[in-house]
């Protein structure tokens, strides 16, 4: 008589890819981070959790690149919020062009009035350094009449 025995442990014996995984300490050398902030991606929801094997984080290539991604966004002046705003798209599959041309265009008005701001600041610190006035009071006090020059507008909040 034939006896079939079942053994429902023979997932063990399957071959699956092996799946390139690291601590926390690895993908912070990676990425030229902190733990922390690598942690503190994870909290503002950009990074998702990673999975842990006895209470430690491991992670995967694809999030050395997601790191990396958002560092570069960073780099290039964008907040963690549009940052978060534009990887959305990357999770739920919509397309990111619209979203990173929204996005990039309002960036670049932000880079203009900042531009503008500075040159401001620039031309006033060159009126100083020509200044003859007595005191720095009253040299500002003539500049700013003069040119109605306003370098920071006021805020009312």
């Amino acid at each position: 008589m034939l006896e079939v025995k079942v053994s429902f442990k023979s997932r063990l014996f399957l071959k699956t890819p092996e799946r390139k995984e690291m601590k926390i300490g690895e993908l912070a050398s990676r990425t030229a981070l902190n733990a922390s902030a690598i942690r503190y991606y994870e909290r503002c929801g950009l990074l998702a959790a990673p999975y842990r094997v006895s209470g430690q984080r491991r992670y995967s290539d694809g999030d050395v690149h997601r790191v990396l991604l958002i560092r570069f966004a960073s780099d290039m002046g964008f907040t963690l919020g549009e940052i978060k705003l534009f990887l959305s798209g990357l999770r739920d599959k919509a397309p990111v062009g619209p979203r990173w041309r929204k996005l990039a265009h309002h960036k670049i008005k932000e880079v203009n009035e900042i531009i503008q701001r500075s040159r401001r600041l620039k031309s006033l610190l060159e009126h100083l350094l020509q200044c003859h006035c007595a005191s720095l009071q009253v040299c500002v006090e003539r500049l700013s009449l003069s040119s109605g020059l306003v370098l920071i507008p006021y805020r009312t909040n």
